[in-house]
C-alpha cells in the first residue's frame, strides 16, 4: 500500500481502517492486540518517511506489527491470521520481503538494526538505505538490549531506534517543564541551532564546554539523559498517537544521519475502549465478542497452569522457604496470586530470565526453595546460567516448564520443544514429568523437598489424560506401569503424551502395554531391563525434539545395556521447525492425533 502521497486527513483515516480490521480478524482468531493497537500510528508514520522494501524495518518481538502486515499486502491475507499454512502473528521473511527478519521473542531488535547498519556501511550504502528499530519499553528490560546501545553509541552507525512506550516504565516525564522542554527537543529548530551553537564555539576554548554543559542541565529533567550518557541522539517523549508529529520527528531523525532514539508514547489498546490501558489480559487474547470484550468460552477440563497455580500456593502457605520467579509473565504462568499473596517471597523481574535463573541459585545456596517458572521457549535465554549458576554448585533450584510441546497459534518461536534435549546433557540435572492433574500436584511436592537441580514440564490448556489411571507418589527414577499386555508392543509415555499413548491404544485392535516413563533422567533402569524380556516393539510418546529427546535416552540406555533385542520407534518431533495453527490442525498436519498415530504403529509392526 502506498500511503506516500496520502493527506493527514487520509491517514487518520487509514489507521481508523486498520485498527478496524485488526479488531475484526484478532475477535475470531485470537492474536495480540492491546501493543499492536498502540502502534498502529506509530507503524503509519514510519511507512510514510521510509521504504521498508529497502530500509531494514525491525520489529521487537513482532507481536506489535500487525499493522505493517496489514501495509504490505497482506489485507485480505489477514483473515488468515495465525492459522495453519495462513499469515504468521509475528515478521517472517518467508511471508513477505517487507518482513526483515523472523522475530517472536523480546530484546533482539536494536541488536539486528547495528547488524544491519555494520552490513550497510561495509556495502556502501550509507545514505540510501537505514534500520529502524521499533521497541516496547517492556523489551528495554532485558540486558542484551543494553549490550548492543553500549556498542552503538560508540561505533555511532546511522539508525532509528523508535521506542514504544505505553506504560511510561522507562521515565516517566517529569510535569509541565519537562513536557515544554520535550517537545522544543523535537523540533529540527532546537536540533539546528545544538548544531550552529555547537560548531560556531567549537574553536573557542571553555565555551564549548559551557554550550555542553547548559545542554545537559535542559536534559537532565528528561527522561533522554541516560541515552544521551550512551553516546545517543534522543528526541521525545513525543505524542504516539499523533501522525503529523510521528512524521516530522522520523524525517528529522532520518535527517540526522546518527544514532536516534526516539520516545513516543502511546496508549494500549488504542481505538477499542475495553482494551485501553494497561490491561494485561487484553495483550494476548482469544476469541472475544467485539460489541462487549468478554471472551468467548470454550468448555473444558482446568489447564495445567491453574493446576500448578493452585498447588504452588497451597505449598507456599505451609513452607515459608518456598520462594519463585517468572520473567514478564505472571499472569501467563499462574503465579500473579502467589504475587499478590508473598510479595517478598515471589518475583516478576521482567524480561530477563538469565537475571532470573541466577538470581534464584542465590536463594537454594541460602536454604530457600525457589521454582523457576518459565515458559519452554524462555528458558532457552537462560540456558548459561542454568548450567554455570545452578547445576554447576548442584543448588536445589525447580524449573517448572510450563508451555511445554506444541502451544498452536504462535509457532515456531513459541513451541515448546527443545527444553528436554538441551536440559538432559546438563550434569546434576533431573528430570521428571506429571501425565495429570494429580501427578502435577505430587511433582511440585516432590521438586519442593528435592536436594539438587529438577526440572518438570507441563502442557499449554489442559492434559491429555484425565486421570484414567490412579498416579503414584513420585520416586526418584521410578516409572509407573499403567497397563501390561498379552502382546509384544510396548507403548511408553513421557509427561502429557502419556494420555496420547492412552488414547492410541484405545483404538488398537491389539492389545498393548503402557508405561509412564516419569523419569527422564534418570532412567528406571530397573523396569526397563525388565520389560525388554517381553516387549520387543517400543513406541515412544512424548512432546518434543526427536534430537536428544526421551526415544534418544531409551536408545542410548539399550545401547549400554547391551539389549538388542528390542526395537524403538519415536512418535517425538522430528528435526524442523514446527509451523503456526491451532494446536489440533498443527498435530493433524504432524500426523500426532490418536487415529494417524494407530496407522503409523500398524505400519511398523
Amino acid at each position: 500500500m502506498d500511503i506516500k502521497g496520502k493527506t493527514l486527513d487520509e491517514l487518520n483515516a487509514l489507521s481508523e481502517q486498520i485498527r478496524e480490521r485488526i479488531l475484526e480478524v484478532v475477535s475470531k482468531n485470537g492474536g495480540h492486540l492491546s501493543s499492536t493497537l498502540g502502534a498502529t500510528d506509530l507503524i503509519i508514520g514510519m511507512h510514510y518517511v521510509f521504504n521498508s522494501k529497502k530500509d531494514p524495518f525491525i520489529f521487537d518481538v513482532s507481536h506489535q506489527s500487525y499493522a505493517h502486515k496489514l501495509l504490505t499486502d497482506r489485507w485480505e491475507e489477514f483473515e488468515t491470521l495465525r492459522q495453519l499454512n495462513g499469515i504468521s502473528g509475528y515478521t517472517k521473511p518467508s511471508e513477505s520481503e517487507d518482513d526483515y527478519f523472523v522475530s517472536g521473542h523480546s530484546s533482539t531488535s536494536i541488536s539486528l538494526a547495528v547488524g544491519a547498519a555494520k552490513a550497510i556501511r561495509l556495502k556502501g550504502e550509507e545514505g540510501e538505505r537505514v534500520p529502524i528499530a521499533f521497541i516496547g519499553d517492556g523489551s528495554m528490560s532485558a540486558g542484551m538490549v543494553y549490550e548492543a546501545l553500549n556498542e552503538l553509541g560508540e561505533r555511532e552507525y546511522p539508525l532509528i531506534i523508535v521506542l514504544n512506550d505505553n506504560e511510561m516504565s522507562i521515565a516517566k516525564p517529569i510535569g509541565a517543564i519537562s513536557r515544554m522542554l520535550s517537545q522544543a527537543m523535537a523540533s529540527s529548530f532546537y536540533q539546528k541551532m545544538k548544531k550552529r551553537v555547537e560548531d560556531s564555539l567549537a574553536d573557542y576554548k571553555g565555551a564549548s564546554y559551557l554550550a555542553k554543559k547548559f545542554d545537559e542541565s535542559l536534559r537532565i529533567i528528561t527522561p533522554g539523559i541516560m541515552f544521551e550518557e550512551m553516546g545517543l541522539e534522543y528526541i521525545g517523549p513525543i505524542d504516539g498517537h499523533n501522525i503529523e508529529s510521528i512524521i516530522e520527528t522520523l524525517e528529522l531523525a532520518k535527517s540526522m544521519k546518527k544514532p536516534v532514539v526516539i520516545h513516543a508514547q502511546t496508549l494500549k489498546g488504542k481505538g477499542y475502549e475495553y482494551s485501553e490501558g494497561h490491561l494485561e489480559h487484553w495483550h494476548g487474547v482469544s476469541a472475544f465478542d467485539l460489541e462487549t470484550g468478554k471472551t468467548i468460552k470454550k468448555g473444558g477440563r482446568k489447564s495445567a497452569t491453574q493446576i500448578y497455580s493452585d498447588k504452588l500456593l497451597e505449598v507456599a502457605r505451609a513452607d515459608d522457604k518456598v520462594v519463585g520467579v517468572t520473567a514478564a509473565m505472571p499472569s501467563g504462568t499462574g503465579l500473579s496470586p502467589l504475587l499478590e499473596e508473598f510479595p517478598d517471597r515471589f518475583w516478576d523481574v521482567a524480561i530477563a530470565e538469565q537475571h532470573a535463573v541466577t538470581s534464584m541459585g542465590s536463594l537454594a545456596k541460602e536454604g530457600f526453595k525457589p521454582f523457576c517458572t518459565i515458559y519452554s521457549t524462555f528458558l532457552q535465554r537462560g540456558y548459561d546460567q542454568v548450567i554455570h549458576d545452578v547445576c554447576l554448585m548442584n543448588l536445589p533450584v525447580t524449573f517448572a516448564i510450563d508451555r511445554a510441546g506444541i502451544v498452536g497459534e504462535d509457532g515456531e518461536t513459541h513451541q515448546g520443544v527443545f527444553d528436554l534435549s538441551y536440559l538432559r546433557i546438563i550434569p546434576n540435572m533431573t528430570l521428571f514429568a506429571p501425565r495429570d492433574e494429580v501427578s502435577l500436584q505430587q511433582a511440585i511436592e516432590f521438586a519442593k523437598d528435592f536436594p539438587t537441580p529438577s526440572a518438570f514440564r507441563y502442557p499449554r490448556g489442559a492434559f491429555i489424560d484425565a486421570g484414567e489411571f490412579p498416579a503414584e507418589e513420585f520416586q526418584l527414577g521410578k516409572s509407573q506401569m499403567l497397563r501390561d499386555a498379552s502382546s509384544e508392543i510396548l507403548f511408553i509415555g513421557y509427561g502429557n503424551s502419556v494420555g496420547r499413548a492412552i488414547e492410541t491404544a484405545k483404538l488398537m485392535d491389539i492389545d498393548v502395554a503402557i508405561l509412564d516413563l516419569r523419569f527422564l533422567k534418570p532412567l528406571d533402569s530397573i523396569k526397563l531391563t525388565k520389560l525388554s524380556q517381553q516387549y520387543k516393539k517400543w513406541f515412544v510418546f512424548s512432546d518434543s525434539s526427536k534430537s536428544g529427546g526421551v526415544g534418544s535416552a531409551i536408545l542410548e540406555f539399550l545401547n549400554e545395556s547391551n539389549i538388542s533385542n528390542v526395537q524403538v520407534v519415536s512418535f517425538e518431533y522430528g528435526d524442523e521447525f514446527i509451523t503456526h495453527g491451532k494446536t489440533k490442525d498443527v498435530e493433524s498436519s504432524l500426523e500426532l492425533l490418536p487415529q494417524q498415530l494407530k496407522e503409523r504403529v500398524l505400519r511398523e509392526i
